[in-house]
């Protein structure tokens, strides 16, 4: 029976149906009388009969307390509710997010009404630079703004299309703003994660034109609502110009036209696809992306970019692809510098812009690119360490020394001498004076600065260095020091390596046991080769990057030992004032100051921490006094007349086929690094320097004991006082032996049992200088002029050409 029917049978007379056949008959509900005399019919409990299975469900959730569902009831018979659960209902949570996107609408259009457009402000920031020596006197001003501006017609369409590839492939159909790429800078500003790609080319003007280079969330805002305005108010040509035209392009070029200019010799109007292509990849990074002084990762980038550029012209349909598959990369030409930094003036105002934007990169978070915005031409005051005294004494010394002797006419080989120094002061960190090639007009590259040439012998201090500060011991268990024995033979295969290696000596000479005293006097490189796999090249590496010599990508292999790696003398100098310092870290420091609008930049000291030990860089320094009283610089600078009894430290350096020679030394108040670099005059490749000046007897060869060392006294010698190094060890040349040498191992049973002071073969260098040294009487010149050095020679790494960087090195 259906429950209309049960219903209708009540209504009748109190009585069920009975059930259709199939279902289980159920007992008759009993009849109750009322005082009405009708009856009632009483309905028990499912329950209690044993009813179905639902009806026994309805009916427990009939109980006091429990509503249909069995929810917990309140007095007001409604369900009781948790407290997350009345918080967080679907009303309230879709109430306040209407709410927020409301709060945020009229925030914006608060915003977007109060904001306007304001004047442009690029000119007012472009001012001259003015850079000072120490003592407060001009050293250079700079600030002729190199800008020319050209109408969008005088730009070839194909240029154009080349920013908005590089840039922004939707330019001409968005409406000015990038929201994801606005969103992500916004947090990762707020973050202090710096800036990161995704503005529009509209939004790059405005932060060009209108606004500054600041890394704030109201900065960012507000180039949101002037970059819609603009939009709205300007043709997509009028901002393509405004931007092509006040973004900067490095070497000093702003706009387009200056920057066609400075790197093709051309008008913006006869640039090619290619060209164009090169200059849109450059708003990217300036500076890593200027193929003249880009290293081997900026090149391969900016490669990279150029091919990006090109690539998204053909996806957008505005290039022919078989036009732009024969297309090659149009290497710039050569940099011409701006008027006003000739001579060395050039190398130092670049010095000193380039550590003010690390500072700023640092500090603020920004890009490169945005550094060098902020500090080209801007307005700045810029003090420099430069003592303009010491500066004028090392750029005499190179010429009287060097480049007075160069004649191109006469000697191809003399047209390639390039020579690079920095003088420190290791007590402060200050870069007293520098120098970076014949003129920054002739030579664009800064020798002082440039890590593109092998330092060779002179890395050897810093395995000593490795060797003692970590308690190193030889493959015999002997503790490594400076009267430790070695065996001085020359291709004798080193122990304990993985990696085959047997360095000659210089002319294979043998020196057989020899002190590590010795072997630092003469250069020994087997003696080196084999204490660089005593300590571990992994450790002499470390300790070559905490002395402050940039170990980046080098392989530990055991031909780092004769310093086949690339560093500069800036590097080199900072190495070795570390030493001085007694082991207290020194980073060279161009900048003493730097201001703009009443504000200075706060400049980190040049001095560290502890890196070595005192008594390490002590025991080093005691040893390279050997080199220099009884070693490859000997003559140069020991006997050299302008000595008054200055305590000097050093070591010489000549790199594989003559392309480099060094001379890296010290007094306890200053520090110079000097290096001569061969560089072909036209490709600019790595060259020899041998027979440059027609004045060196026998091969020719330029050692680092030569002329490197010669200009070091000349300089050093000028501008020095009479000094003794207060050293705090037992050992090394500059104190009296206390102790017994220690041998490394036994070469041979018949080894002898006292070290050689000489090489056993007939190729042994010459220890007696010729007539040409120079005489011991002062002469009344300042500054003495050697014609031919004559000095023992220190070992050059000869032919071994393992490259650290080179994978395939490790099996030779």
């Amino acid at each position: 029976m259906g429950r209309a029917e049960e219903r209708k049978a009540r209504q009748r007379g109190g009585r069920r149906a009975a059930p259709p056949r199939g279902r289980p008959s159920q007992q008759p509900e009993p009849e109750t009388p009322t005082a009405a005399g009708t009856t009632t019919t009483v309905v028990e409990s499912p329950e209690a009969e044993g009813g179905t299975r639902a009806e026994r469900r309805r009916a427990a959730a009939k109980k006091p307390g429990k509503d249909g569902k069995g929810a917990k009831l309140g007095k007001d018979g409604k369900p009781v509710r948790g407290r997350i659960r009345r918080l967080f209902t679907w009303k309230k949570m879709l109430g306040a997010f209407f709410a927020c996107c409301l709060l945020g609408i009229g925030a914006f259009i608060l915003l977007y009404v109060m904001v306007g457009v304001p004047e442009g402000n690029a000119l007012a920031q472009t001012q001259s630079n003015v850079y000072k020596y120490s003592d407060g006197s001009v050293l250079a001003r700079k600030g002729t703004v190199n800008r020319e501006i050209v109408d969008l017609s005088k730009v070839p369409k194909e240029v154009q299309h080349t920013f908005v590839a590089a840039e922004n492939k939707t330019f001409y159909n968005d409406n000015g703003i990038d929201l994801k790429g606005m969103a992500r800078g916004l947090y990762n500003t707020v973050r202090g994660r710096g800036t990161q790609g995704g503005s529009t080319i509209t939004q790059q003007y405005v932060k060009n034109y209108y606004l500054d280079q600041d890394q704030t969330v109201t900065r960012k805002l507000k180039e949101l609502v002037i970059s819609l305005k603009v939009d709205r108010e300007k043709s997509k040509d009028d901002i393509l110009a405004g931007y092509i035209n006040t973004s900067y392009y490095g070497r000093g070029a702003y706009g387009i036209q200056a920057a066609a200019q400075a790197y093709y010799r051309v008008d913006a109007q006869d640039l090619n696809v290619q060209q164009g292509a090169y200059l849109a990849a450059l708003l990217q990074a300036p500076s890593q992306y200027d193929w003249a002084v880009a290293g081997p990762i900026g090149k391969k980038l900016v490669q990279q970019r150029w091919n990006y550029v090109l690539d998204n012209m053909v996806g957008q349909g505005w290039l022919d692809k078989s036009k732009r598959d024969g297309m090659k990369f149009p290497i710039p030409k050569a940099p011409k510098a701006a008027s006003g930094l000739e001579g060395q003036k050039g190398y130092l105002v670049e010095l000193a812009n380039t550590q003010l934007e690390n500072q700023l990169m640092k500090t603020q978070n920004i890009t490169r690119s945005e550094a060098e915005a902020l500090v080209v031409d801007q307005g700045w005051t810029i003090t420099l360490n430069i003592d303009p005294k010491k500066q004028t004494k090392l750029e005499a010394a190179v010429k009287s020394q060097l480049t007075s002797k160069l004649d191109g006419k006469k000697r191809k080989v003399d047209k390639n001498v390039q020579a690079g120094a920095v003088s420190v002061d290791p007590k402060t960190g200050k870069i007293v004076a520098l120098y970076g090639g014949v003129d920054y007009y002739k030579h664009y590259t800064n020798n002082a600065t440039r890590a593109d040439y092998q330092p060779a012998s002179t890395f050897k201090p810093i395995i000593l260095a490795a060797a003692v500060d970590q308690n190193a011991e030889t493959q015999a268990g002997k503790a490594i020091n400076a009267n430790t024995i070695y065996d001085g033979t020359s291709g004798r295969a080193v122990k304990g390596s993985d990696i085959a290696f047997a360095p000659p000596n210089e002319d294979d000479a043998d020196y057989g046991n020899i002190t590590v005293q010795t072997a630092m006097n003469k250069s020994v490189n087997s003696v080196f080769a084999q204490m660089g796999v005593d300590v571990g090249m992994k450790n002499v590496l470390k300790t070559a990057d905490d002395l402050g010599l940039d170990t980046t990508d080098l392989q530990a292999v055991p031909a780092m030992t004769l310093g086949t790696m690339g560093a500069s003398p800036l590097e080199m100098a900072g190495v070795y004032a570390t030493l001085d310092n007694h082991g207290a870290k020194v980073t060279p420091s161009i900048l003493a100051s730097a201001e703009k609008t009443g504000k200075k930049v706060d400049l980190p000291s040049p001095i560290g921490g502890q890196v070595i030990s005192r008594t390490t860089a002590d025991q080093v320094t005691s040893v390279l006094t050997g080199v220099v009283d009884d070693g490859t610089a000997k003559v140069s600078v020991a006997q050299n007349p302008l000595r008054k009894g200055q305590q000097v430290a050093g070591k010489t350096g000549t790199s594989d086929y003559n392309r480099s020679a060094w001379f890296t030394g010290y007094t306890p108040d200053l520090v110079t690094s000097v290096g001569l670099f061969g560089e072909d005059a036209k490709t600019h490749n790595q060259v020899t320097l041998t027979g440059a000046t027609g004045l060196i007897p026998g091969t020719g060869r330029i050692n680092g004991g030569g002329y490197p060392a010669q200009i070091w006294a000349a300089y050093t010698f000028g501008v020095t006082k009479k000094q003794k190094f207060d050293l705090n060890t037992t050992l090394g040349a500059a104190v009296k032996p206390t102790a017994t040498p220690t041998y490394s191992s036994t070469p041979s049973e018949t080894a002898s049992e006292s070290p050689s002071q000489t090489p056993t073969k007939s190729a042994t260098p010459s220890q007696t200088p010729t007539s040409q040294a120079p005489s011991q009487t002062p002469t009344k010149s300042a500054t003495p002029t050697t014609t031919a050095p004559s000095t023992p020679e220190e070992t050059p790494t000869g032919d071994v050409t393992d490259n650290p960087l080179d994978p395939a090195a490790d099996g030779q």
